[in-house]
């Protein structure tokens, strides 16, 4: 029985690694990290307010009112495939703006979905295992299991629509124009599996009469209109890899088309300058949404990987 399992296991593995490059680049060539020009001091941060920076790719360390929250964190030199002790896939085209050891301990990990480049098993547990059942975290329907075997404090699972309250905090878990699965062979929502298949969400986190959007990875979509009553402060929207692939992620025109319809007063990009994950230039998606950013009635409230946002 343990020999049927350790063979289905391998090829799995095996499998997985051949089928890598349909989802992701799997470049794994050492290249020089561009260079970052700013630096996030969290040590420094007021409580009293909302603070956060862009760390890198949908990493977000945000502080509201006192409460550390950490979005998608993905901190490592790779993404990707996870196997003994070793991550095969993209390598990272800019560092992380803070190390490991520099984030203050997050009270909350929020996650999009599934995929390697969202919910990053490494970066996960080295969290799970610095602050053994001190970390409480949120996920998608159906990807639990990917981190249910880490050290939390707790694991929720919100689906489309869901509120709930962590450490006093309201989080509402809305749906998105994306996909789901981990591995090519999984069921997933995007392929009409609405009952067994992996999700992917979009989260409003209100606390301390503050509201910020946290936009996952989307296409275009009016999905986000849900929420347009709300009195959204912050729009985090990702805005990279859309060329060729508009079918999944949206471009920076539309992402900011999208906070916009939505009421959000400040606009935070993310999901770019990170990996090559699409074939448009490295500086094309930023240079882009400061092009257009003028004809829409929100503000960029940082422009660059390490910057910091006071609301």
């Amino acid at each position: 029985m343990k020999r049927r399992k350790f063979i289905k296991n391998i090829s799995l593995t095996t499998a997985g690694t051949l089928l890598a490059p349909l989802f992701i680049n799997s470049d794994t060539e050492a290249r020089p990290y561009a260079k970052l020009k700013f630096k996030p001091e969290p040590h420094t941060w007021e409580n009293d307010t909302v603070t956060l920076a862009w760390i890198g790719h949908a990493t977000v360390l945000i502080n509201i009112y006192g409460k550390w929250i950490l979005t998608d964190p993905v901190l490592l030199d790779n993404v990707g495939l996870y196997f003994l002790g070793n991550t095969i896939g993209p390598r990272r085209l800019t560092p992380p703006a803070l190390t490991m050891d520099e984030f203050p301990k997050p009270d909350i990990i929020l996650l999009s979905h599934a995929h390697m480049d969202h919910m990053d098993y490494p970066t996960l547990k080295y969290f799970a295992e610095k602050y053994p059942n001190e970390i409480d975290v949120i996920t998608a329907y159906l990807t639990k299991d990917v981190i249910e075997g880490l050290d939390w404090r707790s694991i929720s699972v919100m689906d489309w629509n869901d509120e709930m309250l962590l450490q006093d905090i309201r989080f509402k878990a809305l749906e998105v124009k994306h996909f789901g699965w981990r591995f090519p062979w999984e069921k997933d929502r995007s392929r009409g599996y609405m009952k067994d298949g992996r999700s992917y969400n979009a989260y409003v986190i209100d606390y301390g009469g503050s509201k910020i959007l946290f936009g996952g990875d989307t296409a275009m979509t009016d999905k986000y209109n849900v929420v347009k009553n709300e009195d959204i402060d912050i729009a985090i929207m990702p805005i990279g890899a859309y060329n060729p692939w508009r079918r999944n992620h949206c471009n920076p025109e539309e992402a900011l088309q999208m906070a916009s319809e939505i009421n959000a007063k400040y606009f935070i990009p993310i999901h770019t300058k990170t990996f090559k994950q699409g074939s448009e230039p490295f500086n094309e998606p930023i240079n882009w949404m400061k092009r257009v950013a003028g004809n829409f009635p929100i503000e960029i409230g940082l422009e660059e990987i390490g910057q910091t946002f006071v609301l």
